[in-house]
């Protein structure tokens, strides 16, 4: 393939994509997708796969574990940034984002073949999750290779618009594992899904690893780099260089805290927590929520390459930035339309009925058990682990010490029952008399159980649901090119990857376990939205004053 200048400096004929670019960008794009349809299949399907792999607990715990088991695939992100950034410095890019794909698609792959708790006990998610540790290691390579490739490939003046199809491959590879997930979903019907069908879309990673493989395997190395080996100006020491000397450490952490920390909490409350919150929160059905997630991907999808393309004539750090803001401003309000819209029984339920646990905060634990063996037996955990399993909406009001746990609902007040040293049958005849009173008052009261799809307004939910993937494609279309002009090309993979993985794989990936953790332990539905918004502003007030507008530079200096 012949080389395409990217160190010329000058002005750029305003010409049409080059074939050889074409391919630079679909090789580099298409195996990226793939490779995050196998991270976020995992995503897509954490409420089937803590019914399989994390039985061993309650209701509520097994979903945050199976949040957790998933976040585990984002904090060894950073470590795989370091690994593979440091190869990728050392023997160029397209050898090593062709090792991070193997180990990610044989990883996906053998999650589709892994017993359940059922079969093998505690072993299945100690298995999953080290599974999931393999994806995360294999991820953090692979973006900052595939980022800087291309941006590598392009011309100036085009890098933003190049790296910007880079930028799709996120969401594409989530749209691919909703589509995917839908099909088997509807083929098999429900019940059989959640028994095996689930494991489908995991098997088909062969597929797409085999022919990943293939389409990479026709690249070129990066111009800039084979340019820089040369010239003997290849870092032989890109740890040292990029994390030990300072000039070159600030960036990476004003980049971290400036610009992907923000990025990463916009993304992943526009994509997955939205996805939780209509399955979990809402109780939309699933099939219902996966298609408006799907269709407002869709739609969403092309704002990456118009911010990317952009960001070209107006910076990087503009758009970033009000993407930043912007989102900040309108969760609270985006949200509880989505509420409103979603699920209008629970809205209005909420307005007319509001449920308030009344009770001594000394006898209210945080409704977690991590292995299984705590006993919610107080009058008020009794209530509470009623209301987190029906996912109602409450607020908290203190009582008297010693009193017993009240369950407020509008007018009508449901005493709990304190449980603790209750034998054991006593326990289970009191516990359903209080869960058919409590259900019973609640449905009296307007809370559904489930969201009825005759009152679900589709086309407003999709429009929201919309504009929250358009604050993702601020935020990340610009993103790469921003990160790859940030930092020299003897060490840009590894520079760039770290603070990206440490803000997409900390920051982002813990987003919908932490913000799910907030709620249950507040019963306010909305309050994990606090999460992302301070980081959001955290991360607007650092980069707008402390990091450079980059659109202009070149890239090749080492």
């Amino acid at each position: 393939m012949a080389a395409i200048d990217s160190t010329s400096t000058g002005p750029v004929p305003n010409r049409g994509m080059t074939k050889e670019e074409r391919k630079v960008i679909f090789a580099s794009s298409l195996g990226t997708v793939f490779e995050w349809y196998d991270f976020y299949l995992y995503g897509s399907l954490a409420a089937i796969i803590a019914k399989h792999f994390f039985a061993g607990v309650n209701e509520t715990t097994s979903f945050i574990f199976a949040l957790l088991a998933f976040a585990a695939g984002f904090a060894v992100r950073p470590f795989g940034a370091i690994v593979f950034g440091r190869l990728g410095d050392m023997i160029g890019r397209k050898h090593t984002f062709l090792i991070t794909i193997v180990i990610m698609g044989l990883s996906t792959a053998v999650v589709g073949l892994l017993p359940s708790y059922a079969s093998i006990g505690v072993a299945a998610p100690i298995i999953l999750i080290t599974l999931r540790l393999l994806q995360g290691l294999a991820l953090g390579g692979e973006y900052g290779g595939a980022a800087t490739y291309v941006a590598e490939h392009a011309p100036p003046g085009k890098r933003g618009f190049f790296t910007s199809w880079i930028q799709t491959t996120a969401t594409l590879g989530l749209f691919l594992s909703l589509l995917v997930i839908l099909a088997c979903r509807t083929v098999l019907g429900t019940e059989a899904f959640e028994a095996w069908g689930w494991r489908i879309p995991f098997l088909l990673s062969i597929v797409l690893l085999v022919i990943s493989v293939y389409i990479r395997l026709q690249l070129s190395e990066s111009p800039v780099f084979l340019k820089m080996k040369a010239e003997g100006k290849a870092s032989k020491a890109p740890l040292t260089e990029s994390f030990a000397r300072w000039d070159n450490l600030k960036i990476v952490i004003m980049a971290l805290l400036g610009g992907t920390a923000g990025q990463a909490v916009v993304w992943y409350t526009g994509q997955f927590y939205a996805l939780f919150f209509l399955l979990q929160t809402l109780k939309i059905d699933p099939q219902t929520a996966n298609l408006l997630i799907a269709g407002s991907l869709l739609i969403g999808t092309p704002f990456f390459v118009l911010f990317g393309s952009l960001s070209d004539r107006i910076g990087r750090k503009k758009i970033i930035m009000a993407g930043c803001i912007i989102a900040a401003l309108t969760y609270f309000p985006i949200f509880k339309a989505l509420t409103q819209y979603g699920n209008p029984d629970v809205f209005v339920a909420q307005e007319q009925n509001p449920v308030v646990v009344v009770a001594d905060p000394e006898q209210c634990a945080f409704q977690f058990d991590p292995v299984g063996k705590a006993k919610f037996t107080s009058s008020c955990d009794i209530a509470k682990s009623l209301l987190a399993k029906r996912a109602i909406p409450y607020q908290n009001e203190k009582a008297e010490p010693g009193t017993l746990a009240q369950v407020r609902i509008g007018d009508r007040v449901v005493p709990s029952f304190e449980g603790t040293g209750m034998p054991v049958a006593d326990f289970k005849a009191r516990n359903d008399a209080f869960v058919a009173t409590l259900g019973g008052a609640l449905k009296e009261a307007g809370y559904p159980e489930k969201a009825d799809p005759a009152k679900t307004h589709y086309p407003m939910v999709l429009l929201l649901l919309t504009i929250l993937v358009i604050y993702v494609t601020m935020v990340y279309g610009p993103i790469a090119a921003w990160l790859v002009e940030l930092f020299p090309a003897r060490i840009r993979y590894t520079s760039m990857s770290l603070p990206y993985h440490i803000g997409n794989g900390w920051f982002g990936g813990f987003l919908p376990t932490v913000a799910f953790a907030m709620v249950a332990a507040t019963g306010d539905i909305y309050y994990g939205l606090w999460y992302p918004i301070i980081i959001a502003v955290m991360t607007a007030v650092l980069g707008i004053f402390f990091l450079p507008e980059t659109k202009d530079r070149a890239i090749h200096h080492t």
